[in-house]
C-alpha cells in the first residue's frame, strides 16, 4: 500500500466511520494535537537514558494511539464499550503521578524549562497536550467526545509535569556526584591519598622488619601519609624507647621536605644553605639517614622513617621497606 492516497488532496479526510470531514475540523485537530505530543514524547524517551521514564513514556505512547482512535470516532457511537480509553487508563496515569511526587523534590517556584534534553522534550509534550484538552473542550461544545479521553489528557499533562521534574532531578544528582567525585579524585590526588595506604604500610613494615631481623637490630618503623599524619608504626622487641619518635618524625621530614632525610642532612649543615632547620617546626625535622618520601606516578603520597641502628643500618632498613611500597 502506498504511503500516499490522495484522498486527501481536496482538504479532506476519513474518520474511523468512514465520515469525510475536512481537515480543519475540530476533532481533527484534536487528534492532530494528540499525535503531535506523542511525537514529543518520542523524542523525549530518544534522549533520556533511564530506563523506567523510557517505560513510562511508551506504554502512555501506546495508549495515545487507542485514544486517537476514540477521537476518530464520531459521536453516533452509543456503547461506551466500543470506546479503547477506560476510567481504568485515567486511574493508572494517577497511581504513576503519586508514585513520581514521591520521588520528586518539592519545587516552589515556576518551572523553566530547559534544565535537560529529556525534561525539556517532556515539557514541550506537556504544553502541546494542553492545546490538545483546549481542542476537545471546544469540540464537546458541538459534539460527543467519550469522557475518559478528556480526563486522561488532564491526567497526562500533570504527568508529564511530574515526570520532567523526576527526570531533571536525577540528572543533577548524577551531575553533583560526578562532580563531587572529581573533586575528591583531584583532592586524593593533591593529598597523596590511596586507598589502600594502610594496607601498603603493612607490607612496607613486614619487609623493613625482615630486614632489620637479617642485619641483627631492633628498629621502629612509621609510615604517614601525604600530610604527616601517622598510617602505620611499629617497634620491634627491644628496640630503643627513643626510636618511636625518631622514626615517626623522620617520615614525617621526608614528606614535610619531600627529599630524604639523608640529603636533608647534607643542606644542613653548618654553612650550608639549610643550616639549622633541625630546630624548626617544633624540632620535628630529622636530619640524618633513615627517612624517605614515598611518591607514586610523580604524586608524594606518604613517607617512612626508620630509626634503632646507625644512620647506615636505619637507611638499609627503610629502603627494603620502600621496595615493597
Amino acid at each position: 500500500m502506498k504511503v500516499y492516497t490522495k484522498t486527501g488532496d481536496e482538504g479532506k479526510t476519513s474518520l474511523l466511520s468512514k465520515e469525510r470531514v475536512f481537515k480543519d475540523s475540530v476533532r481533527v485537530h484534536a487528534y492532530g494535537t494528540v499525535d503531535e505530543a506523542n511525537a514529543a514524547m518520542g523524542l523525549a524517551k530518544s534522549l533520556t537514558d533511564k530506563e523506567w521514564a523510557v517505560d513510562i513514556i511508551h506504554g502512555i505512547q501506546k495508549e495515545l494511539i487507542s485514544l486517537n482512535a476514540d477521537l476518530a470516532t464520531d459521536g453516533s457511537v452509543t456503547d461506551s464499550n466500543q470506546y479503547r480509553i477506560t476510567p481504568g487508563h485515567v486511574e493508572r496515569l494517577e497511581n504513576i503521578i503519586d508514585k513520581l511526587e514521591q520521588q520528586r523534590i518539592p519545587q516552589r517556584y515556576f518551572v523553566t524549562p530547559g534544565e535537560t534534553s529529556a525534561s525539556a522534550a517532556l515539557d514541550l509534550a506537556r504544553t502541546i497536550v494542553r492545546r490538545a484538552e483546549r481542542c476537545i473542550v471546544r469540540l464537546r461544545r458541538t459534539e460527543t467526545v467519550h469522557t475518559p479521553v478528556a480526563l486522561y489528557l488532564n491526567r497526562l499533562s500533570d504527568l508529564l509535569f511530574v515526570l520532567a521534574r523526576c527526570v531533571e532531578q536525577e540528572d543533577l544528582i548524577a551531575k553533583v556526584t560526578r562532580a563531587v567525585m572529581q573533586v575528591l579524585k583531584e583532592r586524593e590526588q593533591f593529598d597523596g591519598g590511596t586507598t589502600d595506604m594502610l594496607d601498603r604500610a603493612k607490607r612496607m613494615i613486614e619487609a623493613a622488619e625482615k630486614k632489620a631481623i637479617e642485619i641483627g637490630v631492633p628498629m621502629v618503623i612509621a609510615v604517614v601519609d601525604a600530610g604527616g599524619n601517622l598510617v602505620a608504626q611499629e617497634r620491634m622487641d627491644n628496640a630503643l624507647l627513643a626510636s618511636v619518635s625518631i622514626a615517626l618524625n623522620k617520615a614525617y621530614t621526608a614528606v614535610a621536605l619531600k627529599m630524604s632525610t639523608d640529603q636533608a642532612a647534607a643542606v644542613s649543615q653548618p654553612g650550608q644553605m639549610l643550616y639549622g632547620l633541625n630546630t624548626t617546626d617544633g624540632c620535628r625535622m630529622v636530619v640524618f639517614g633513615g627517612g624517605f618520601p614515598l611518591w607514586e606516578n610523580g604524586v608524594l603520597v606518604g613517607g617512612i622513617g626508620v630509626s634503632g641502628g646507625s644512620v647506615d643500618e636505619d637507611m638499609t632498613v627503610a629502603k627494603a621497606g620502600l621496595a615493597a611500597f
